[in-house]
C-alpha cells in the first residue's frame, strides 16, 4: 500500500495517506515530525513568501521557511486570496467523453413529462408555525396504512421560515417550497398553510405554474376546524393515485445527479472527489445531466471552470456566480477565505486554496454547460454549476429543488445528513466507512490503498442504478431527512 502521494508532479508538497512518523523516508525527503493521514509536508525547502503548491496549482504563501520534510499546515501556510477579481476567458480544450456505456434504470413518468426515482408522498408546509400540525398528519395516516402499497413513504418536510420574510428571503422561500411540490420523486404532495403567514396560499398557487392538479393537495389550518383529520382525508385521496405508479424503463442519461462534499479531509481530493469527477464525466458522455454547487469552494479554483465554460456567454455567467458571492460576503463585512472549517483543518486541509481544488475535483474534466441562479430552471444536459453556499444542508437542498434526483456526497470526517432526495455518502478513507455504516454508502478509500479508479467506477454506476432502481440509501433506511432554505435578509 501506498503511504504518500504526489498529485502532480510540479507540486512542493505531498500527501500521507497514512500516518507517518519523524525520521521516515518518503518521497525522497526524511520527515522531520510526524505527519497524520490527510496531511502534506514539504518535499524541498520553501522559503517564507513562496507559494506552495498541490495539484500542480497554488494553494497559498509559506508564512515562515519550512524545510524539506517539515508539515505544512495553518501554522505556516496562509491563503492568497482576497476580494473580487476580474477573470479572462481561455477556452481549455475539453477531452473527448463519448464511448461510455450507457444503462437502463426503472423510474417513474410524470405527467409533466419529468422522471421520478421514487414515489413518495410529501406535506410541504407554507410556514413554520405547521410543522407540528404536518408531522401529526403524517403520524395519523400511517396508523392507518403501516404496511404501504406502491409509495415508498410519507414525509413532512418541516423549517422554520414562510413568515416574517421580506424580498429575496420571501421569494426564495416560496420559489424552493414550490420546486419541491413539483419535484418528480413525488407522487403527491399535501401542501399545508397556516392561513395568516406571508407565504399566502393563493399566490403560492397562482405562482406555482403548471402542476398535476391530481396530486397536489393545499388545507389552510385556520380554515378548518380540525387540520389533522382534514391533512389524512387528503393524503387518503393521494395515496389511491399514487400506489397505482408503475416504474418504467429508461436510459440513465434520464438522471440528474447533485454533487457535493461536506467534512472534508486530506483526501477528499485524491479519492472521492476526482471519482465522483470521472462520474460526472460518465454522465455527460451519455447525455446525463451533473450539478456543481458550494461557490465559495470554488474560489481559488474558479479559473480552472471558468475555461472549461462551453462558451463566453457560460463564461460570464461563471464570473457573475462567483464574484456575485464575494460581493455577497463583503456586503457583511466578512473576510471571502473564512474557511476551511475546524474539522477540514484537522482533516489536512489547510487554506480555501486547498479546499477549492479538492472540491471541484467532482466537476471532472467536461465543459460547463450552464449556470443556474435562483429561480433558473435545469436545462441543460452536462455539468452545470448552480448558485448557494457550501452549507451541506442548504446547498443539498438546492440541487434537489434545481431537479437533481439524487446527490452524491463526498465526506472525509462523516455525518449522517440526508436531503429529500436520496444522498449518497461516498467515504474518502476506509477508516470511515468502516467505523460508520450507519452513515456511508460507498467506500472510495480504496483507491488510497491501490483500487484503480475505473473499478471504482464501475461500482458506483452500479450503485447509482440501484438506488434509482429503488434502493435505499442509508440516510432514507435511518430517516435522515432534511431541508434548509438560504437566507440572506432580515426577519420581521
Amino acid at each position: 500500500m501506498k503511504k504518500t502521494i504526489v498529485i502532480s508532479p510540479n507540486d512542493s508538497v505531498a500527501v500521507a495517506l497514512v500516518s507517518l512518523s519523524k525520521g521516515e523516508e518518503a518521497e525522497g525527503v526524511v520527515l522531520a515530525e510526524d505527519i497524520e493521514k490527510g496531511h502534506k509536508f514539504a518535499l524541498k525547502d520553501i522559503e517564507k513568501g513562496q507559494q506552495v503548491i498541490k495539484y500542480g496549482e497554488v494553494i497559498g504563501r509559506a508564512t515562515a521557511d519550512i524545510k524539506a520534510g517539515q508539515h505544512i499546515h495553518s501554522h505556516n501556510m496562509s491563503t492568497n486570496l482576497s476580494g473580487t477579481l476580474e477573470y479572462s476567458y481561455s477556452k481549455k480544450e475539453i477531452p473527448d467523453l463519448s464511448g461510455f456505456k450507457n444503462r437502463k434504470v426503472n423510474v417513474y413518468e410524470r405527467k409533466s413529462g419529468e422522471v421520478g426515482i421514487r414515489n413518495e408522498l410529501w406535506i410541504v408546509p407554507t410556514v413554520g408555525c405547521v410543522n407540528s400540525q404536518a408531522r401529526l398528519i403524517v403520524s395519523e395516516f400511517l396508523k392507518k396504512h403501516s404496511d404501504l402499497e406502491g409509495v415508498d413513504g410519507v414525509y413532512a418536510y418541516t423549517h422554520p421560515y414562510g413568515c416574517s420574510q421580506i424580498g429575496e428571503d420571501h421569494n426564495r422561500t416560496r420559489m424552493l417550497l414550490q420546486r419541491m411540490v413539483k419535484h418528480p420523486n413525488c407522487g403527491g404532495v399535501l401542501v399545508l398553510g397556516l392561513g395568516c403567514e406571508n407565504n399566502r396560499m393563493d399566490v403560492f398557487k397562482e405562482t406555482l405554474g403548471d402542476y398535476d392538479t391530481e396530486r397536489t393537495q393545499f388545507l389552510i389550518a385556520q380554515d378548518v376546524e380540525d387540520e389533522i383529520s382534514e391533512g389524512v382525508k387528503l393524503l387518503e385521496k393521494l395515496y389511491e393515485k399514487a400506489k397505482g405508479d408503475k416504474r418504467t424503463e429508461k436510459d440513465i442519461s434520464c438522471l440528474k445527479i447533485g454533487l457535493k462534499c461536506g467534512g472534508s479531509d486530506g483526501l477528499s481530493g485524491i479519492t472521492a472527489n476526482p471519482l465522483v469527477g470521472r462520474l460526472s464525466d460518465y454522465m455527460a458522455g451519455i447525455g446525463g445531466t451533473t450539478v456543481l454547487t458550494e461557490v465559495p469552494e470554488m474560489f481559488g479554483a474558479e479559473q480552472l471552470l471558468m475555461d472549461r465554460a462551453k462558451d463566453e456567454e457560460t463564461f460570464n455567467k461563471i464570473v457573475k456566480l462567483v464574484n456575485g458571492f464575494k460581493e455577497y460576503y463583503q456586503k457583511h463585512d466578512q473576510p471571502v477565505y473564512e474557511n476551511p472549517s475546524p474539522g477540514n483543518k484537522a482533516g489536512g486541509i489547510t487554506t480555501l486554496e486547498d479546499k477549492s481544488l479538492g472540491c471541484t475535483q467532482k466537476s471532472g474534466s467536461g465543459e460547463v454547460c450552464d449556470v443556474l441562479f435562483d429561480g433558473d430552471a435545469l436545462t441543460a444536459h452536462g455539468l452545470n454549476l448552480l448558485n448557494g453556499p457550501g452549507n451541506d444542508m442548504v446547498a443539498v437542498t438546492n440541487l434537489a429543488c434545481a431537479g437533481c434526483h439524487m446527490v452524491l456526497f463526498t465526506t472525509g470526517r462523516g455525518t449522517p445528513f440526508g436531503g429529500f432526495v436520496p444522498t449518497i455518502k461516498i467515504s474518502t478513507n476506509s477508516d470511515l466507512a468502516k467505523r460508520k455504516t450507519n452513515w456511508i454508502d460507498f467506500n472510495a478509500g480504496d483507491i488510497a490503498a491501490g483500487e484503480s479508479f475505473e473499478s471504482k467506477l464501475e461500482q458506483l454506476i452500479e450503485l447509482i442504478v440501484d438506488t434509482a432502481n429503488g434502493k435505499q440509501t442509508v440516510n432514507e433506511r435511518f430517516n435522515s431527512r432534511d431541508i434548509a432554505i438560504f437566507k440572506t435578509g432580515v426577519t420581521l
